[in-house]
This record gives C-alpha cells, structure tokens and sequence, in this order.
C-alpha cells in the first residue's frame, strides 16, 4: 500500500475530503500509479499530482478512478463537485486537450487544438490528393482502340491489338 504524503494544509476541507476519497479508491483498485496511468488516459504525474491534492483532477479522471474501483459514482461526483467550487484558484487541471503556455507569455492564449488541426489538415490534403489523381485517370481521354479486354483464361488485353506474335500464326 501506498504512503502518502500529508495534504496540504491549505487545501479546503471539500477538496481534502475529495482527495482522501480517491486515495481509498486508488488502494482498492489495487493497481500503483504506474499501473493507473497505463489503465486510464491520464499520465502517473498527473495521478501523483491528482493524489498529492496539488490539483483538481478532472471530472473525467474522478469517473474513471470509481469505475476501476467499483465505487459509488453518484457520491464522487458530490464530493468532486463541492471541491471544485472550493478549490484554490489557479490550482485546478488545466483541459486535456488545451495547450500550456508559460505564465510570462504575452498575447491571447493558443489554439487548443493547433497541432491536431495541421494532422487533420495533412491527412484531408492527403486523401484529397489520392482522390484528385484518380479522378484524373479515369478522366483521361483514352487513345482510339485502345481499350482493356478480357481474354479466355484471365489474360487481358489491349482491343484491337494481337497478343499472339506473329510466328505462332494459325494457317
């Protein structure tokens, strides 16, 4: 079993009733922080931060701690609730999916999803490329007579053209 360390003493009594609960849920689910972070989407620093009480784990997290652990999830969701309304501010998880800017950084905060936009924006220019090139060469004009045949026995060949050479010629 794990030893944790003692919460902070400025942690709000909601929040350190949150995070005892996880705590009780971590140790029945029997798994270690390691073994958390590989089961959920959510790295082992952030369940040691999560744990610690240095941030507010995400709503989602908290849902996903119960379910490995079979807790009651209607009395987690109470108790997240509550702590979140409590928690100090600037303390809490920042989104999954947004991206961390230093503190000193001037000017309007980033795109949350910049780089998943140019992936997307790759693969769509991709398969439109792919889409693009095949259009055109069923487009293409095809020269007169030059059209595909199937032959007895799964050959094809070129319309109007021989495939047997000249030597081989019946009488």
């Amino acid at each position: 079993m794990t030893r944790w360390q003692p919460l902070p003493t400025t942690l709000p009594r909601e929040a350190r009733h949150l995070v005892e609960q996880l705590r009780v849920l971590k140790g029945r689910t029997g798994l270690s922080l390691a073994g958390l972070a590989r089961r959920t989407a959510y790295s082992k620093s952030s369940w040691q931060r999560y744990l610690s009480g240095d941030r507010l784990p995400p709503r989602s997290a908290a849902q996903v701690l119960c379910g490995l652990a079979g807790g009651d999830q209607a009395r987690l969701l109470a108790l997240w609730e509550l702590a979140e309304q409590a928690w100090p501010q600037g303390a809490s998880e920042p989104a999954a999916d947004a991206v961390a800017r230093p503190p000193d950084s001037a000017g309007p905060p980033e795109a949350p999803t910049g780089q998943r936009r140019w992936r997307i924006a790759a693969v769509v220019a991709s398969a439109l490329a792919a889409v693009l090139a095949a259009g055109l060469l069923w487009a293409l004009p095809r020269r007169a007579g030059d059209t595909v045949v199937a032959r007895p026995g799964g050959r094809l060949s070129r319309a109007g053209r021989s495939t047997r050479s000249s030597r081989n010629r019946c009488p």
